[in-house]
């Protein structure tokens, strides 16, 4: 990676209050092009807050976010996703009685003109469409048709990153993707990330297991206490200190 490169997304000195309750004290984040940055932290680190605030869901209380070099604030989820951030959360927020390219398109559904005057949703584009980017992204169903309540835990996490990256996305936030996995499928889910990652977006991932970080990610860093604690690329490190820094550890 070119550390040239423009950061997709940076936070500097972000701070979040709530009240008397102090969430982030002066963090900063730098996720550049093809590069799978993990967070880590115990609870309570800041983790969840500072995603919040990158996502649109929160905004800081001081600090500035910028994506690709330009300052940018966030007044809702939806401004984020304006400029290509996108949030999977650990509860996926799928539709379970709902098809796959339906869940995929929620809020966004394609649509065609009936008699050149009257939107209606167009099906057929939408499974098209759907399939397409399933198969740009090596998820492998039955058929987009299924409803989502059909799926493993393992393919309902892929309909949700496929959903987070159907719509020109360049910035991925993942809270906890394995944690509820079946061992089998938490491989699937992470080659899933490193393919993102081939495609040239950023991930963030936010995860306890080590195994995961070291699997999927370049970069590690570690909140503790709502600040930075530590950071380092993964070749540089290893799980025993990365164990530490969460513990509030360095070592000496």
């Amino acid at each position: 990676m070119d550390s040239d490169t423009t950061p997709l997304i940076e936070a500097r000195s972000i701070s979040k209050y709530f009240g008397a309750v102090t969430a982030l004290e002066g963090v900063n984040l730098r996720l550049f092009p093809g590069e799978v940055l993990g967070v880590v932290g115990d609870n309570g680190a800041g983790k969840s807050t500072l995603m919040k605030v990158l996502s649109g869901m929160h905004a800081p209380s001081r600090g500035q976010i910028l994506v690709g070099g330009k300052p940018v604030h966030f007044r809702s989820p939806r401004d984020a996703r304006s400029l290509g951030i996108e949030m999977v959360y650990q509860d996926l927020a799928l539709a379970g009685n709902m098809r796959i390219d339906e869940n995929i398109f929620l809020g966004r559904e394609q649509t065609r003109r009936l008699f050149g005057l009257f939107p209606i949703i167009d099906h057929k584009t939408s499974t098209q469409q759907a399939q397409s980017h399933l198969d740009a992204l090596k998820i492998h169903v039955k058929s987009v048709a299924q409803r989502v309540e059909e799926l493993s835990g393992g393919q309902r996490q892929a309909v949700a990153i496929a959903r987070a990256t159907a719509f020109n996305a360049r910035v991925v936030i993942m809270d906890e993707p394995t944690a509820a996995l079946a061992i089998k499928e938490v491989r699937k889910v992470l080659d899933l990330i490193k393919d993102l990652k081939r495609l040239g977006m950023g991930v963030i991932l936010i995860s306890h297991r080590m195994d995961d970080i070291f699997y999927a990610c370049d970069r590690v860093m570690a909140l503790f206490h709502g600040r930075n604690f530590a950071e380092s690329a993964l070749i540089e490190t290893d799980r025993n200190e990365v164990i530490g820094w969460i513990m509030g550890n360095r070592k000496v």
